[in-house]
């Protein structure tokens, strides 16, 4: 199965998931619920502020569809805190459950334990999953732009704005960066996976990175795995670096995310 199979088939997965919840807990309720949640930080902030420590997002990750169980030993609570201390500038949290073996409660419990902004990494098409991604703490919500027509993406980020949070909008070649664009993306980030087979290429992150236009925070996804690649993604404009699998496939992932600072 493509990657494109899988994003398809994810998202539709997590859309009978929330159609199933709301049926549960009303739009309207789950609505009510995220505007009664703390005041969101500041996503974007954290890559566009001075005197950073990092420019790096850390996320939790238990497993994926390309790379099978990441850490099998997976306790989110001590990872986010020892990823917080190593001077992560966000967190990312997998939540969906079917593939990627997460869940929007480990969200919630890290949003007690660390003051950083977090990221809900999920395959969201509806209004109702960004509502209840506030309700649970989230500060930002992932978007992909492989799976929202324009008319889905432009609408869903009004939707996240008007809760307080901003949205990643992940691209994975011009035509959706120039999408992302015309949408109103304020964050874009570029995932070098490549969507026929999994594999990743830096050099294509470089050459799409300069796609996206100056005032928009650009996030390098996917292949950060050594300081040379972060530099590399920094040297082609990126903002910001979402480190997943090298940080959860270490002994200990906040040694392994200092390593990648001096460069950041």
């Amino acid at each position: 199965m493509s990657a494109n199979d899988i994003l398809a088939e994810l998202t539709e997965m997590r859309r009978a998931d929330a159609e199933r919840r709301e049926r549960e807990i009303p739009l309207d309720e789950m609505v009510r619920r995220a505007k009664g949640a703390a005041p969101a930080h500041d996503f974007a902030a954290a890559f566009t502020a001075t005197r950073l420590p990092s420019r790096i997002i850390a996320e939790l990750k238990r497993a994926s569809p390309s790379e099978g169980m990441i850490r099998e030993d997976f306790r989110p609570l001590e990872l986010a805190r020892e990823l917080a201390d190593a001077g992560a500038a966000a967190l990312s949290v997998l939540c969906e459950p079917h593939r990627f073996l997460g869940n929007e409660d480990y969200l919630a419990a890290v949003r007690k334990v660390v003051d950083l902004p977090l990221l809900y990494k999920d395959f969201l098409s509806t209004r109702y999953q960004i509502a209840a991604a506030r309700a649970a703490g989230a500060d930002a919500v992932l978007l992909i732009a492989a799976v929202l027509d324009d008319a889905a993406l432009s609408d869903l980020l009004g939707f996240t704005r008007s809760l307080g949070m901003e949205a990643l909008v992940e691209t994975h070649d011009a035509e959706e960066i120039s999408r992302a664009v015309m949408c109103g993306a304020n964050v874009i980030g570029v995932n070098c996976r490549n969507l026929r087979d999994f594999a990743t290429d830096v050099s294509l992150l470089e050459r799409l990175v300069g796609e996206i236009p100056e005032g928009c925070v650009r996030i390098a996804e996917s292949g950060m795995h050594t300081a040379e690649a972060v530099a590399r993604a920094k040297g082609a404009g990126a903002n910001g670096f979402l480190v997943g699998t090298a940080l959860m496939r270490a002994e200990h992932p906040g040694e392994k995310l200092k390593e990648l600072l001096p460069t950041t």
